[in-house]
């Protein structure tokens, strides 16, 4: 029996966001077509000039904003950054370091050390039952 393996693809939109680029800046024959995986695997691999150029300088979807600003994507929101953002701008905001940006940063560095506290209670927690079986 052989098996029949069809062509996995998907949406220029989800191809996007797992290249960590803005779907709206990239060249039109991508936002038109349909991406398979094969496809998706090469751009990767071996990215074209547009990628990238969209990769260094942007402008970048949120996650990616967020991420380079050390904040979560609510944060963005709420300092007001509805938008994509250019590498240059988000330097600048780097540089400016507004209010709202300290404030969300301290935030995120706040529910990064509580993660790392859940986790070492949950692993030492795993430990203590993994003795009592022994």
């Amino acid at each position: 029996m052989t098996s029949h393996q069809s062509t996995q693809t998907m949406k220029p939109a989800t191809a996007a966001k797992k290249l960590g680029v803005y779907l709206e800046a990239t060249p039109a024959e991508f936002q038109e077509g349909v991406v398979s995986r094969t496809e998706l695997n090469a751009l990767q691999a071996e990215p074209p000039a547009w990628l990238v150029e969209l990769r260094r300088n942007g402008p970048h979807p949120r996650p990616v904003v967020a991420s380079k600003l050390g904040v979560s994507i609510a944060g963005l929101a709420r300092g007001g950054v509805t938008e994509a953002l250019t590498t240059e701008q988000i330097e600048a905001l780097k540089q400016d370091n507004p209010e709202w940006l300290q404030k969300e940063r301290a935030t995120q560095a706040e529910v990064r050390k509580e993660a790392v506290r859940i986790k070492e209670k949950q692993a030492e927690k795993a430990q203590k039952d993994a003795q009592k079986r022994s």
